[in-house]
């Protein structure tokens, strides 16, 4: 019997357990250990906090048959055994470390306002929401995917209240012409655009910013992530900011039992420079870790990982979306999309994810095509 322990029921766990127990090897015992009975889609969770749908569903639904649940927080990786936080521990042969990235802290006073990074955060998050009366005034800080997708859906479902979004820069990473018609969509949709603004502290009533200070009745933090320090504190190969350092065939240097896979997992550069903290990334690494994982029990060396991207998808409230087209090392093409067909392109992905965790044998990924990305650059 081989025992394999995946800490982690995101995306790149649960696809990677999955995967695991569906490739016919009844001898290899597959255990998810996972804080919550849940599986939190991640990609929702602004819907979740406006009250536009549940962004949580039983991973006894997603986790094929075979596949063990341990629900339990683990606090330690030693060589060949884990702790967890109730006092109990489990052996494994070898270890997929997926424990996925959480909302960074905010600035000084961060405490007052509402995190939707993570299931907690948006729940608190929607109880706030539905409490407050009609004109109230909400500000969401951070220009990323998180805010720019938390501000539209907010305005959507709250249409009586007054919805901002504040932040140096909305979408800074895309062309000016899909910055520019971002930013024409969410004030359409209701969002006051406050930028060139940098929040310095948030307070129970407002926060402040290098001009000055912004009342507000629900300030919502829509910040960079971060990841869990379980790596770190175990004696792991850790990068600067956390994440599991691995080889190109996402196996830990050092630890041939250990194998990574998603956000809080750092592969070289030139196989992982261009996979953002996301969906689209953690799920074939996750895929990509279990083949690792049964490449390593069959005692055969693991291939390089090669993932490519393909776009990126912003909701901006129900009938309202905009796709960014990429090459597969996610720099934007000339290509965008928006409007209705955007948000029902957007939500056939989310739907996607669910469908392609529970074929996992079935799941196809773009490779990253690291030649023709690499011969770009020379060219730039």
């Amino acid at each position: 019997m081989t025992r394999v322990l995946v800490v982690g029921a995101g995306y790149a766990g649960v696809m990677a357990a999955n995967r695991l127990a569906a490739a016919g090897q009844p001898e290899v015992h597959v255990t998810v250990v996972n804080p919550r009975p849940e599986f939190v889609e991640r990609v929702r969770l602004h819907e979740h906090a406006a009250d536009g749908s549940d962004a949580k569903r039983p991973l006894s639904d997603l986790l094929r048959r075979g596949v063990r649940l341990r629900v339990g927080k683990v606090n330690a990786i030693a060589e060949r055994s884990v702790g967890l936080e109730d006092g109990g521990s489990l052996e494994f042969d070898y270890l997929l470390y997926a424990v996925g990235s959480t909302a960074a802290r905010g600035p000084a006073g961060s405490g007052n306002a509402w995190s939707i990074g993570d299931l907690d955060g948006a729940e608190s998050l929607r109880r706030r929401l539905r409490l407050l009366p009609p004109g109230a005034r909400v500000v969401v800080v951070g220009g990323g995917l998180t805010g720019i997708e938390s501000a539209a859906e907010i305005a959507y479902r709250y249409p009586s209240s007054s919805v901002e979004l504040v932040s140096q820069s909305v979408a800074p990473w895309l062309p000016e012409p899909s910055r520019a018609s971002i930013e024409r969509r969410l004030a359409n949709a209701g969002v006051r655009l406050r930028t060139g603004l940098r929040v310095t502290e948030v307070r129970p009533d407002g926060v402040e910013t290098g001009t000055g200070g912004l009342s507000s009745d629900c300030t919502v933090w829509a910040g960079s992530f971060d990841v869990p320090d379980l790596a770190l504190r175990s004696g792991l190969p850790v990068t600067a900011d956390g994440r599991l350092r691995t080889d190109d065939t996402l196996v830990c240097p050092g630890h041939e039992r250990i194998v990574g896979a998603g956000d809080a997992v750092a592969p070289p550069g030139q196989v992982g420079d261009h996979l953002r903290m996301s969906c689209q990334a953690a799920m074939p690494m996750g895929a990509h870790g279990a083949d690792t994982v049964l490449a390593l029990i069959r005692g055969e060396r693991p291939a390089p990982v090669s993932i490519g991207m393909a776009g990126q998808g912003i909701s901006l409230g129900r009938r309202d979306g905009f796709i960014q087209a990429t090459y597969r090392d996610d720099s934007p093409r000339g290509f965008t999309l928006s409007g209705r067909a955007a948000a029902v392109l957007k939500e056939r992905v989310c739907r996607f994810t669910i469908t392609a965790m529970r074929f996992p044998r079935a799941y196809r990924w773009l490779p990253s095509g690291t030649s023709a990305v690499h011969a770009r650059a020379a060219i730039r």
